[in-house]
């Protein structure tokens, strides 16, 4: 039973790292996996708790309300960023 929890939680991050853009729903923790340089975007927007444990399993959606701010202009910056990472 072990063995295949751990495949099921090594396929999930191989399919987060593949993901090629983020929703409100998004988890912070989900988002730094398909790339770290979203930790600069969060970090430039007012979200200095992008190390903590806590954060990880917030919606970026949950995250903006925490912090008052707006989701969408987050979630478009982050998109434009993992689209110019594809090219």
């Amino acid at each position: 039973l072990q063995v295949t929890s751990l495949k099921l939680v090594l396929m999930r991050k191989e399919k987060i790292k593949m993901a090629k853009s983020v929703t409100k729903d998004t988890l912070i923790g989900e988002a730094l996996m398909m790339n770290m340089g979203i930790a600069e975007i969060l970090m430039a927007s007012g979200m200095h708790c992008v190390g903590c444990p806590a954060s990880q399993g917030e919606t970026i959606e949950e995250a903006c309300a925490v912090h008052g701010m707006e989701v969408q202009p987050l979630i478009d910056s982050i998109n434009g960023f993992l689209a110019e990472q594809e090219k």
